[in-house]
């Protein structure tokens, strides 16, 4: 499947919101090794921890697949797809 440019950033961005969602989770609940969670905080945690893993893995396979297509090297693609993303989030 042909992925944009554009389309790549929208998916950098969802994974960096995902991402940005678990770090605020281990801030309000404590470290997840050390401090006493409910079951709910567990379970809240765990499925922000596995979307944003599905994303991240979503994301790094379309960059793969965009920089094949393209015939450029996968790091110069996710290089600039997460240049992008910080320079919107930035705005």
């Amino acid at each position: 499947m042909a992925h944009t440019l554009d389309e790549l950033v929208e998916r950098q961005q969802a994974t960096n919101a995902a991402h940005r969602e678990v770090l605020r989770m281990r801030d309000q609940y404590g470290p997840p090794a050390t401090a006493p969670w409910t079951e709910a905080q567990k379970k809240a945690y765990e499925t922000a921890w596995r979307a944003w893993r599905d994303l991240a893995r979503d994301t790094q396979d379309a960059v793969a697949e965009h920089a094949a297509e393209q015939g450029v090297a996968r790091q110069e693609v996710e290089a600039e797809v997460e240049a992008k993303a910080r320079a919107a989030a930035d705005e």
